[in-house]
């Protein structure tokens, strides 16, 4: 077989090395598991019992 030259790195392989560094260092720092990233937006109506969403500076 013939030798191909390595032609360095590609922009999708830049890519790839990024989101897999990404996904370790947040393994590392939160731990297993899924953990949501963007969370649903609530309601201004949905029922509260904390002070703060009840109009009330405690």
């Amino acid at each position: 077989m013939k030798k191909t030259k390595n032609k360095g790195f590609t922009l999708n392989d830049y890519l790839k090395a990024a989101k897999k560094g990404s996904r370790e260092a947040e393994m590392e720092l939160l731990g297993p598991g899924f953990h949501a990233v963007h969370r649903v937006h609530g309601s201004k109506k949905t029922y509260t019992r904390k002070a703060k969403h009840k109009g009330k500076e405690e």
